[in-house]
């Protein structure tokens, strides 16, 4: 017996002692064969749905804890930083916009819009609906904005706690806080130890259900959507970050894409993306008052995925119908599908959902511009996984750069 536990106990250690990177891509190769082997054994799944649930039950208590607990010992010196990023979010989002309709212009792609199925969902109808909705979203209540991972809600009024905290609480109380944020933080890195087993669960998930036929029906859009956010990932991110950083970009651009954008693929996810985006700020060294409240953020409002996919959806179903679409109807789609993505977060396939919105632009009825949704949905096996890894990983690379440049002007 003790023999046994001692093997159980080695293999462990062996198996912890090898890099989080490789044994997620052992999990990735375990469940591409088993999803192949044994398609039907659907209990495999459940560990993706464990790691994903484990990983969206926490972060609205990592959110608010560890947002409340920074603030509460900060000294000031933030809010330009705040200033400076927010614009660089917003910037970033017109751009790979901007890209999507330059990408839809050189190869256009239309779509079969013959689907028979009527299509039921939800959808934002308009820019005012679509502000009045965010504003409601924030001032909601603390308590079920943490249960409905609301994170709008939950930055406001973790903002307000930390700064309260700040002024009126005793340093016993303060030093309270900032233990519990520790230990929540704690359960996080925990369960990421547990994301080998989750990413062989999702990608199991995928392989037996989906197969390769999303490819051969919708395999040019897919080109165009998965392209046009490759450009963004590797070309415009890297060029704005070389000016930010005043160096190579590359090695911190790959560093975001293998911690955060790998797992943000398979959980497809921003929300669940929080506590590994968070973990790798840490591991790089950036400020903790700076990156608490810039992760929430930027898993909120800085959607380049989303803009893309808007903007390649929208475009094709223009292209399908034979309209045309001039410069200035151009410029519109592109800051209309900008500030549409910042309403896409937190909500499964939201930038799909954000679709009619989008083509009442050039009049297309919202009958026709769900048969578009319920195309998107159809690819969203795809669309959806690149568009969170890019949206996650932009995150990261965004406010590790502003940490560095933030850090070299100290220093100078």
């Amino acid at each position: 017996m003790d023999t046994s536990g001692n093997t159980i106990l080695s293999s462990w250690k062996k198996w912890r002692s090898i890099s989080l990177v490789w044994r997620i891509c052992i999990g990735l190769a375990l469940g591409i064969v088993l999803g192949l082997a044994v398609p039907k054994a659907q209990w495999i799944a459940i560990f993706g749905k464990i790691f994903v649930g484990a990983l969206k039950a926490i972060a609205p208590v990592l959110v608010f804890v560890i947002v409340a607990a920074a603030l509460s010992q900060t000294h000031g010196g933030l809010k330009k930083q705040f200033t400076v990023l927010i614009f660089r979010y917003i910037l970033t989002t017109i751009i790979a916009a901007t890209v999507a309709i330059a990408a839809s212009y050189l190869f256009p792609v239309t779509l079969n819009l013959s689907v028979t199925e009527d299509v039921e969902i939800a959808s934002t109808n308009s820019v005012g609906e679509l502000f009045e909705g965010i504003l409601l979203k924030i001032f909601s209540n603390p308590i079920a904005a943490i249960c409905e991972a609301n994170y709008l809600s939950i930055l406001f009024w973790a903002l307000l706690t930390g700064f309260a905290l700040k002024r009126f609480a005793s340093l016993s109380t303060k030093s309270m806080v900032t233990d519990f944020s520790e230990v929540v933080s704690q359960l996080v890195k925990w369960i990421i130890q547990f994301a080998p087993w989750g990413i062989m669960g999702l990608v199991y998930t995928t392989v037996s259900t989906s197969g390769l036929e999303v490819f051969s029906s919708y395999g040019h859009l897919l080109l165009l959507l998965v392209g046009s956010m490759l450009f963004c990932t590797f070309i415009t991110n890297p060029i704005i970050v070389s000016i930010i950083i005043k160096g190579n970009p590359f090695p911190l651009l790959f560093k975001c894409l293998k911690d955060s954008g790998i797992p943000a693929f398979f959980t497809r996810s921003s929300a669940a993306n929080i506590p590994v985006n968070m973990q790798l700020c840490e591991e790089m060294g950036v400020d903790r008052g700076f990156y608490s409240v810039a992760v929430p953020l930027g898993s909120t409002i800085n959607m380049d995925g989303a803009a893309v996919t808007i903007t390649v959806m929208t475009m094709a179903t223009c292209h399908t119908l034979g309209i045309e679409v001039g410069l200035v109807q151009a410029i519109l789609l592109c800051l209309l599908s900008s500030a549409a993505a910042c309403g896409a977060s937190g909500v499964a396939g939201g930038s799909l959902l954000l679709i009619p919105m989008a083509c009442a632009l050039f009049g297309i009825t919202n009958d026709v511009a769900m048969q578009v949704v319920a195309i998107g949905f159809i690819i969203g096996v795809v669309q959806d996984s690149v568009e969170t890894a890019l949206n996650s990983s932009n995150d990261a690379l965004y406010i590790i750069a502003a940490d560095r440049q933030e850090k070299r002007r100290r220093q100078s």
